[in-house]
């Protein structure tokens, strides 16, 4: 029953960890921000640069995938089992604060993948918490799916994963799976028209009002059954501006082809006229809601592509479209149209690529520990037959 217990305990700490880990390191800037609200909370938003926390919040998401990925093959039983511990001693008092305070609306524990209030938060870790003690309490009795020779792979290829694959490629693209409202495939017309109706709707802050004159192009923008690029910068003041060629570049295919383009900022005009000084903009300029614009795209700038209200492409500043691609108008191209790579597609490739070898080395660890333990035997029964 002990066996049992611990076993049965680690597993759920470790698909806990590990979903944590990996929603996380899908999205390192949501995460960022998230930790930011944290900073902001406690009085101490100014005094942590964007570079410490954008870095604590890769670290974070890589230590809980890492430490779930432990807890599941049982590497280094007795060390993973008293970080686990520590971790959760530390956030269960944390989330006894948020739920008594609610100083921030949820916690972020899961990212936008999953989210909880903060008391539905708190429940949850005391459970992790008394899980995770029952596990530090034995942790030699969790069961091993690997021999400790092969952990190492394990541990290694796990976090290049999480690191390279998952978070890096995060970072300098878009996140591979979009968990929030303005994702490719979103009707934004639709749910912004509920919001007008007074229905509960996540678009809801939505505004896009004009920096020249002031006019709410909210409606036009979204009711236009052709396509619309914006051009989403949060803080102009901290956009890349290293694809400036490639952004001009955009505008001008826009032009030609008759295309409306806009960039949405909640910069102030000031701003807005560093930019123009600096890139040589000539496209109209629009005042939206910052949480609404980091909410949009993870990139600052980046790129929406709209068609009848329904976001069809969105864009890194550092993947934007090639000049070949831009040969013809959007009606005819496959970049007017919704992408071909769906979410089956996206879990598939983690599975092939993460979760398959890990299964392969597992089953052939197996099979060497047992054809060692067969050739131990049958050396057994013959020296005891000598």
């Amino acid at each position: 029953m002990k066996k049992a217990a611990v076993n049965i305990c680690r597993i759920v700490l470790a698909l806990t960890f590990i979903f944590s880990g990996f929603v996380k390191a899908v999205d390192p800037l949501g995460t960022q921000y998230k930790i930011q609200d944290y900073l902001v909370a406690i009085g101490l938003g100014r005094m942590m640069p964007d570079f410490t926390t954008l870095a604590s919040s890769v670290l974070l998401a890589a230590t809980e995938f890492f430490l779930g990925i432990c807890l599941l093959f049982a590497i280094r039983r007795r060390i993973v089992s008293k970080l686990v511990l520590a971790i959760m001693v530390v956030m269960t008092p944390l989330t006894l604060w948020l739920a008594l305070s609610n100083p921030i609306s949820d916690c972020g524990c899961f990212g936008d993948a999953l989210v909880l209030t903060n008391w539905q938060t708190l429940w949850k870790n005391v459970i992790l918490l008394g899980a995770a003690i029952v596990v530090w309490k034995w942790p030699l009795e969790q069961a091993r799916l690997i021999s400790q020779s092969n952990q190492w792979i394990v541990m290694n290829y796990s976090l290049v994963f999480i690191l390279l694959f998952i978070s890096g490629k995060s970072l300098y693209t878009l996140p591979q799976f979009d968990f929030r409202p303005y994702h490719i495939g979103a009707d934004i017309r639709e749910g912004w028209t509920k919001m007008m109706e007074g229905e509960d709707s996540p678009y809801t802050d939505l505004f896009i009002e004009q920096v020249s004159d002031g006019e709410d192009l909210t409606e036009q923008i979204l009711t236009d059954e052709g396509y619309t690029f914006l051009l989403v910068a949060p803080h102009l003041e901290q956009a890349d501006d290293s694809r400036l060629d490639e952004i001009n570049q955009m505008y001008e295919y826009s032009l030609d082809n008759g295309y409306p383009f806009y960039c949405l900022t909640a910069s102030g005009e000031k701003a807005i006229e560093s930019w123009r000084d600096l890139t040589g903009a000539e496209y109209a300029f629009c005042q939206t809601d910052d949480i609404t614009l980091k909410t949009m795209i993870r990139s600052n700038p980046g790129l929406l592509l709209l068609k009848d209200g329904k976001v069809i492409r969105k864009w890194s500043h550092n993947n934007l479209p090639t000049e070949e691609e831009l040969t013809t108008k959007l009606e005819d191209s496959e970049l007017g149209q919704l992408p071909t790579e769906t979410v089956t597609t996206k879990i598939l490739w983690v599975l092939t690529w993460f979760v398959l070898p890990l299964v392969l080395l597992t089953i052939a660890d197996r099979l060497w520990a047992w054809t060692k333990w067969v050739r131990r035997e049958k050396d057994t029964v013959d020296s005891d037959s000598e």
